[in-house]
């Protein structure tokens, strides 16, 4: 397919990164100035997720089994694999740890202390009930669906993967005599990437009444009394894109501040609706855009949905010890490490959805007894505000372990991806990269 060259500068007005930052700011103001007004706008957020959501299952089948199929070749389909759950452990790890150190250095919730008698139990009493699934055994059990269509219903990422990937493989093993099945495959995708452009459309009227529900409800002036946490968090987790990300994207031979410019719609999006799945379809079309084939894309972004939670790491270390130092509980290094390796294994299912992160860690420190579950109750009020910060720090620690994993394989092509991040990309590849441009 021949390049169709820089893309058309449209009037600024129609940009969909500027309606949704005037969405947002909108929704602020009749949240703060009509808390009642903004919380009855809450179905407009959720209806727009809905909306997304509703594509969400049949983007990732259409996309990972044309990657796998696409490939001819069962060995790279395990290598892509293999180096991205090797990515995935190191990074998110670092994450868990690099919470720990903050909180055990700033320490803000030093000071606050809290009687443990006085904590409303029945504030996260259904954030703890949910948290009982979470173990390993009920983990991997609901990774499998009851039935091909059940995975559709329900939505469950990891479901339709577990369906997807095999699927995948199976017309790979076939070979040839797949061909046709294939092309409808490609045709359909195509269209489920056009109709993915078709509701973006309606992003800033997501955003709007999602942000305007947000602050109508626990309002700005809410997060003032757990400020050191929030900032706390927040400047940790910009800390860990720009240095941590920043440095695997600088190795990587690309800008991380570049990215972010380049995934600007999407990140706003993710701020306004505070979940990062509602910006995963239009993730994957972007990335095939800035030149990683369609098969390393297929399998490492919506797999690292469920298994690289860097920004959901960081706040599980980190408000579990605010947490106890606001009770004025003393964890041991044993307990902490103990912390550590629980919120390892309860981070992973945890998909960027509004709340998985507040139940995961019920599920972590249900397993630390010396901290109570009922401790939540102290963050239950900011907890929407630091989503929005998890759901935007998982967003681009996916995009960046993408765009590694395909340099890894020589499936990223360099001139495309250089082209995308300096605002002059041109249409997606019409057959995958098969080779590093380096």
């Amino acid at each position: 397919m021949a390049d169709a060259g820089p893309p058309v500068k449209r009037p600024l007005w129609t940009q969909l990164y500027l309606q949704v930052i005037v969405a947002i700011v909108l929704g602020a103001v009749i949240g703060h100035f009509w808390p009642s007004t903004g919380e009855a706008l809450k179905p407009l957020g959720d209806a727009f997720i809905k909306l997304v959501k509703m594509i969400i299952a049949p983007v990732i089948f259409l996309t990972v089994v044309t990657g796998i199929a696409g490939m001819r070749d069962l060995a790279k389909v395990g290598g892509v694999a293999l180096k991205a759950f090797g990515y995935f452990i190191v990074v998110s790890s670092f994450a868990l740890v690099v919470g720990l150190m903050v909180a055990n250095v700033v320490q803000p919730g030093a000071g606050m202390h809290i009687d443990p008698a006085s904590l409303d139990a029945d504030a996260v009493k259904s954030y703890a009930a949910k948290s009982h699934d979470m173990t390993v055994t009920g983990f991997l059990m609901d990774v499998i669906p009851t039935s091909v269509a059940g995975a559709f219903v329900d939505g469950n990422i990891l479901q339709v993967l577990f369906f997807s990937i095999p699927f995948g493989i199976a017309l790979t093993m076939i070979g040839e005599r797949a061909d046709p099945a294939l092309k409808v495959l490609n045709a359909v995708a195509e269209a489920f990437f056009k109709l993915v452009a078709i509701f973006m459309r309606a992003a800033p009227i997501g955003a709007f009444g999602a942000f305007a529900f947000t602050v109508g409800k626990y309002g700005i002036a809410s997060i003032a009394s757990l400020a050191a946490l929030v900032a706390t968090f927040y400047g940790t987790s910009i800390l860990f894109v720009v240095v941590v990300l920043g440095a695997i994207a600088a190795l990587s031979g690309f800008s991380i501040f570049k990215l972010i410019r380049y995934l600007k719609e999407e990140l706003l999006l993710v701020l306004g609706t505070s979940s990062s799945e509602a910006a995963l379809p239009s993730l994957l079309e972007k990335l095939e855009r800035a030149g990683a084939a369609k098969s390393v894309v297929g399998l490492v972004a919506p797999i690292g949905y469920s298994f690289n939670l860097d920004g959901t790491n960081i706040y599980m270390t980190l408000a579990a010890l605010f947490i106890a130092q606001a009770l004025g509980i003393h964890l041991s290094l044993e307990e902490q490490l103990l912390l550590l390796g629980v919120a390892m294994l309860s981070s992973k299912g945890a998909a960027g959805v509004t709340g998985a992160g507040f139940i995961t860690l019920a599920a972590t420190l249900q397993v630390v007894p010396s901290v109570p579950v009922a401790g939540m109750a102290l963050i239950l009020g900011v907890d929407r505000f630091m989503s929005e910060c998890r759901a935007l720090t998982n967003f681009v620690g996916n995009a960046v372990a993408t765009l590694v994993v395909a340099g890894w394989e020589g499936q990223l092509d360099r001139t495309r991806l250089a082209a995308a991040l300096n605002g002059e990309a041109g249409p997606i590849a019409a057959a995958p990269v098969e080779a590093d441009a380096d």
